[in-house]
């Protein structure tokens, strides 16, 4: 085990190193100019190029890059914001803990509703419940974030008053946009577990279990959901990775002060050293993330083994 995650750790290395390069390039080619973001479009060639060699864009791009990863790797220092003129680095640890909770909070309620859902579809099939439960399910997937958070707040927020309508603060302030955000994973999650389910309740060790006179609940809940959370596990993993980098719809609705309401920002301002460190920040959890599933699966099987 120990082998197989110094394995997967230093395999995360050159993919890491290939997402730097493709978003170091795709930045730097596109055909604005950071010179006239940083100080303006008012300036004279002379004064323009001045500025230029001063932020070091007049060498060439692999300088420019080596120069780069140099600060991230050896300094930790992904360089200053366009806007704020303030430590990038400094801004993503502000806003990542506001993100890491509500993300969290929103897979709590997706699994929660997921798995609930998932299991009685599964073990009522063809029923009320099942139809029900996958008519949701698909509802849930075809319903777009901002307007189901819209919703939320025009029910929730303006009509009955009892939540607040964003922001950040309490916990009040995360159930709606944790709902939100959690929404369609808990419909994927669903979807995921009742085939899952189905499939185990037709393996003999069921049949058996069920042949010996073993109790309803203690078959479900030991033989079926163990061996049926394996595919589930890698569908919620790789979801949670998603909804990190993915929440940037649900914080621009609720002006939730996270990450995702950063990168729009950046985005739409053109900080690019924020966008840049975001886009590393992002794939460097997804694969953290997608680790840790893999080991998750010697937890729910023991037989399963990794070289």
């Amino acid at each position: 085990m120990y082998f197989y995650m110094i394995k997967r750790t230093l395999g995360m290395i050159p993919i890491l190193l290939t997402v730097s390069i493709i978003s170091f390039l795709l930045i730097h080619l596109t055909p604005s100019d950071p010179i006239r973001i940083l100080y303006g479009n008012d300036l004279d060639k002379a004064t323009y190029e001045k500025y230029k060699q001063l932020e070091g864009f007049d060498d060439p791009l692999y300088v420019q890059y080596g120069r780069y990863m140099y600060q991230v790797l050896v300094k930790g220092d992904f360089g200053k914001s366009y806007n704020s003129k303030s430590n990038v680095s400094k801004e993503i640890m502000e806003r990542l803990k506001a993100t890491t909770v509500l993300t969290l909070m929103a897979m709590i309620w997706a699994v929660i509703l997921g798995l609930v859902i998932g299991m009685i579809s599964a073990v009522k099939r063809n029923s009320v419940w099942d139809r029900v439960g996958m008519i949701a399910s698909i509802t849930s997937l075809s319903v777009p974030e901002f307007w189901f958070g819209l919703i939320l707040v025009e029910v929730f927020s303006v009509k009955l008053g009892w939540l607040p309508s964003g922001g950040a603060g309490g916990i009040s302030h995360l159930i709606l946009p944790s709902l939100t955000l959690g929404l369609g994973v808990a419909a994927v999650i669903a979807r995921f577990t009742r085939s899952s389910v189905l499939e185990v309740l037709r393996e003999d060790y069921v049949r058996t279990a069920r042949a010996k006179g073993q109790k309803e609940s203690k078959i479900l809940g030991i033989h079926v959901l163990r061996n049926a959370l394996i595919p589930v596990l890698t569908m919620t993993g790789l979801q949670f990775g998603f909804l990190i980098g993915g929440a940037s719809v649900v914080e621009t609705v609720f002006v939730y002060p996270g990450l995702g309401s950063f990168m729009v920002d950046a985005i739409v301002t053109r900080d690019y050293p924020v966008v840049q460190a975001l886009i590393m920040l992002f794939s460097f959890q997804f694969l953290v993330i997608n680790l840790l599933v893999d080991i998750g699966y010697s937890f729910l099987n023991p037989q399963i083994r990794y070289q």
